[in-house]
Parts: C-alpha cells; sequence; structure tokens
C-alpha cells in the first residue's frame, strides 16, 4: 500500500496541473471503490475552481470553495494527469476533466481506494482524529515522550499508531527505530525522553529522503508520471532480513508483528 512518501509525491506531481483550474466535467466510470463514489460528485465539481491539492495523512484532498474530494490510492491506485488524447484503460475509473484541457485519472485495479466528498474534511470520521503530520514541528520528541507514559504497547505498534501520529507506516517505522538504536518491542513507556528525540528526528529524515526519492516500489506503486519511487534502494533494514547489519555486520533478525514484517539488529537497536 502507498505509505506518506508515495502519497505527497503523488501530491506534488498533480498540484501544478490541478490547481487554479477550473472542473469541466467529471466522469465516473465505475463508481464501486471501497465505499462507493457518491453519485452528486459530479455535480458538486462541476464549474468549480480547484483551489489546492492537500495531503493528510495517506489522503489527498482536492479542495474547491465549498468542500474538498477525499482521495485515498489503496492498494494499488494512482492518480495521473494525461495530457494527450490517450483513451482510458480498464481500470481508469474516475476522471477528471480541467479547463486547461489536462485530465486527472484515477487508476485502481484492486479497487481499494477511494473518492469520498467532504462539506468539511477536517470533520470527516476518516480524518477527525488523526494524530499530527511526522514532519509538522509539533511531531516531536517530547510529544511522544509524553503521549506514551504508561504504555506498555511495543514502539514499533506505538509509532505506526495514525492517532499518535500520521503516515509512518510499516516500511519506515522499520527504519527509523533501525537508525534511532530502539528494538521494536520495546515497550513505548519505558523509553527515554532523549531516545524519543533521536526517534522523532529519524521518522523526520526518514521520511523526508524516501519524498525525495519518489516513495518506495514495493510490488506496483508508481507516481503520477507512471514512474517509480527508488527509496527501495535506500532501504537500511526492511527487506533485509537475515543480511548482515549495515552498522555492525550482525545478521539482522526477521519476525511477524501484527502480521508485518519487521527486522532489526539485535546487537545495535535496544
Amino acid at each position: 500500500m502507498p505509505e506518506l512518501p508515495e502519497v505527497e509525491t503523488t501530491r506534488q506531481g498533480i498540484a501544478p496541473h490541478c490547481q487554479d483550474q477550473t472542473v469541466e466535467r467529471v466522469i465516473v466510470r465505475n463508481p464501486r471503490l471501497r465505499w462507493p463514489v457518491p453519485e452528486d460528485l459530479p455535480q458538486r465539481l462541476a464549474g468549480q475552481r480547484i483551489l489546492a491539492v492537500e495531503r493528510r495523512a495517506k489522503y489527498l484532498l482536492i479542495r474547491v470553495a465549498s468542500g474538498a474530494v477525499i482521495v485515498h490510492l489503496g492498494m494499488s491506485g494512482s492518480l495521473r494527469v494525461i495530457t494527450d488524447d490517450s483513451s482510458p484503460q480498464t481500470h481508469d475509473h474516475v476522471e477528471v476533466q480541467l479547463s486547461s484541457g489536462a485530465r486527472l485519472r484515477y487508476n485502481d485495479p484492486r479497487r481499494f481506494g477511494c473518492w469520498l466528498w467532504a462539506d468539511d474534511p477536517g470533520q470527516h470520521p476518516l480524518l477527525a482524529r488523526l494524530g499530527p503530520e511526522p514532519l509538522a514541528p509539533e511531531f516531536n520528541g517530547p510529544y511522544l515522550h509524553r503521549l506514551s507514559r504508561q504504555r506498555r504497547t511495543p514502539i514499533k505498534s506505538f509509532l505506526m499508531d495514525n492517532q499518535v501520529v500520521v503516515g509512518v507506516g510499516n516500511i519506515y517505522a522499520n527504519e527509523a527505530l533501525f537508525k534511532a538504536g530502539i528494538h521494536p518491542q520495546r515497550q513505548a513507556g519505558r523509553i527515554s525522553l532523549d531516545r524519543y528525540h533521536r526517534l522523532a528526528e529519524a521518522v523526520r529524515e526518514t521520511l523526508s529522503a524516501a519524498i525525495l526519492m519518489g516513495g518506495t516500489t514495493l510490488r506496483d506503486f508508481v507516481n503520477s508520471e507512471g514512474k517509480p519511487g527508488y527509496f527501495a534502494q535506500s532501504l537500511l533494514v526492511y527487506g533485509h532480513g537475515h543480511t548482515p547489519c549495515s552498522q555492525c555486520g550482525k545478521p539482522l533478525k526477521e519476525i511477524r508483528m501484527n502480521q508485518r514484517t519487521t527486522v532489526y539488529c539485535s546487537r545495535c537497536q535496544r
């Protein structure tokens, strides 16, 4: 599933083509996504000017004066800007035609994504209870330390809780914990403030680097231009279970936590 860097890469790719453009027409070829596309979505958007394309957690927000479309890419979705006369493909389910002549096409073979409408996206059930953005100033060591007190949950699970912080998915949690030297199974409430400072910085560093490299291609993620992300080439632990640790040379451990692959170094992480 595309994680925060992949979604941010998509936002950066489509925003210049969409912002300040007027929506001329919306075509819904298949409304049967994870949740049905609202029947009145084409009428709500037609004639409106796109004010901004934003991201909240792993959701994209296409804002207009009366509200916003909430888009999630699901497991296999992608948004691409089409500037030629190419015909829609089999899994091109939603298309937004813009005043510039460009078209924003949503492709989703597995149909686990969504296109929903919200008059006030901040109050929508999908977004209302989310924690802070990991690249925002309020996400820092003291915040994590304060929220973690008396928490017995493993730090990896704590870090992946969207009510704690949004967008730190499995891949990037593995990487950040390795950089911070923290064992993924250590109880969140037993980690010091100093180590939380290092962890918050590791999260920011990891996600920022992934965004610059266009995300991580696992299975079928591509960006708005149909190109893969290249951060996979920089992964230090994820996907490298049982290979030598890049810091100490000891073979990396690979286990399952909450049904997700977890890779760590038993010597460097404690």
